[in-house]
């Protein structure tokens, strides 16, 4: 039986939500979708997201340029309609500058069911002429003052040869005619790379730009936990039970250190990189999160899960509300055990209180907010790791007499929808009815905890099933 103890005297340190700053969503087209945006706005009220990350901004879904009688045609008129909307909800675009419209393509190499181009431009004068036109429309209109607040980052995932060569010299110059273009309308913009998977070529960056002059103003990069595990056709389970529970936050230390000061932002991150993983719906992926996202918050300037949203097509879009999609969400707009997570996460407060005790598989956090202390614990361990209920123990020492305390809980037993869309027959197109009661299925719903209090010390003590999150909040 782990005991923990927090006194509640003790000196506080800052704990940042970097799990707010952004969040990832499949190409922008989708953007332009009503329910996408009903969702995404949603998370901006319950989740407090800032930013918004997605592919193909100028993919020829989006006509952003085309070319007609050997004349070029820019249209910028999609664009304005998804960020006039994220400004108008609070949210800003974080950038992603992929992926090459077919008229200025190289090649007819393609990626995803909606066949974005990866290939090089086959003109990088009129690539950069591309880029510049994006940066001033911009700049005129929403303001300098506004676009220096976006982050503008290159491509996506270079060294995978699925979007491009896979080397680092075809990036770096198109990195180059990139971040010089954008700069050359207004310095104030924030230009970064190289937006890598498995936080790979950080250290040949940022050698590149202080060799050639060039400005990076941020490192982003890309890390799943399955990344360097196991062998192609493996399972989810598979390759997350070869990894350790260090590994997320010992890639992101390493990727703080390569980035020489300047600030690191993941922009994609999750359970696995597999689009039809079944732990992406399940209780797990919630202790997973909170773990992960506790051990890096202090490492890394933003962490930015993948996705928000199964309104999702990298493949295709399937209909099932389960169905191992990347979001947070349901096709349908139903809460996971993710979601909830993350929205236990929004509610903490940013003054941590150090808590003692440790556990192979229990883990506690104490949080401050106001008046009240939240203590936040998960029970988790990796697949095919030992797991079983935890009954934690907890005292919090020098506090004044409590007046109520409650718990939430995301376990197998608690906000978890697909249990009961597995109840109710899982069926593949839910009724209005079936939507209402997962979502009522997915809420964490707020009990009362019984507390004692003796020589300053509130105790209490807290059952957590494998994979489950708890937060109890005592009020003073």
């Amino acid at each position: 039986m782990p005991r923990f103890t927090c006194d509640l005297s003790s000196a506080t340190t800052t704990l940042p939500h970097i799990w707010e700053h952004t969040v990832g969503s499949g190409h922008a087209a989708l953007a332009l979708r009503a329910d996408w945006q009903r969702q995404l706005a949603r998370c901006r009220r319950e989740l407090g997201v800032r930013h918004v990350r997605f592919h193909g901004l100028l993919s020829d879904p989006m006509d952003t340029l085309i070319c007609q009688d050997e004349k070029w045609l820019y249209s910028f008129f999609n664009t304005d309609r998804i960020f006039d909307y994220l400004l108008s909800i609070g949210i800003r675009p974080f950038v992603e500058l992929s992926f090459m419209p077919n008229a200025l393509a190289s090649g007819s190499k393609t990626a995803f069911h909606y066949r974005a181009n990866v290939t090089p431009p086959k003109d990088y004068g009129e690539w950069s002429t591309l880029i510049g036109k994006l940066a001033r429309h911009w700049v005129d209109r929403y303001g300098a003052a506004e676009v220096a607040t976006w982050f503008f980052g290159v491509w996506n995932e270079p060294n995978l040869t699925v979007f491009g060569s896979g080397q680092q010299d075809d990036y770096f110059k198109l990195y180059k005619s990139t971040v010089t273009a954008i700069k050359a309308v207004d310095e104030s913009l924030r230009v970064g790379g190289p937006v890598t998977a498995n936080s790979e070529w950080i250290d040949a960056f940022v050698d590149f730009c202080d060799r050639n002059h060039l400005p990076a103003d941020f490192i982003s990069t890309h890390q799943y936990p399955t990344d360097s595990f196991g062998k192609p056709g493996d399972d989810t389970e598979t390759q997350l039970s070869l990894s350790t529970r260090g590994f997320m936050r010992s890639r992101a230390q390493q990727v703080r250190d390569q980035a020489r000061g300047r600030p690191v932002y993941y922009t994609e991150w999750s359970t696995s990189s597999n689009p039809r993983d079944h732990l992406h719906d399940e209780p797990f992926a919630a202790a997973f999160a909170v773990n992960i996202l506790m051990s890096v918050c202090r490492i890394v300037d933003a962490y930015s899960y993948w996705t928000f949203s199964d309104v999702f097509d990298e493949n295709y879009m399937p209909s099932r509300p389960f169905q191992g999609g990347f979001g947070l969400l349901s096709i349908e707009g139903v809460p996971k055990p993710a979601y909830r997570a993350f929205e236990l996460l929004h509610h903490l407060g940013t003054d941590e209180l150090p808590m003692h005790g440790t556990h192979d598989t229990a883990s506690a956090w104490a949080v401050r907010r106001d008046n009240t202390v939240t203590v936040l614990l998960t029970n988790h361990a990796l697949p095919r790791h030992p797991i079983s209920t935890v009954l934690a123990q907890l005292s919090l020492t020098s506090a004044p007499a409590p007046r109520m305390a409650y718990i939430e809980r995301v376990d197998d037993d608690h906000a978890n929808a697909k249990r009961a869309w597995r109840e109710m027959g899982e069926p593949e197109y839910p009724s209005r009815l079936h939507i209402q009661q997962m979502e009522i299925a997915s809420q964490t719903n707020k009990q009362p905890v019984a507390l004692s209090y003796n020589d300053d010390t509130v105790s209490f003590d807290v059952a957590v099933p494998p994979h489950g999150v708890a937060a109890v909040t005592v009020e003073f």
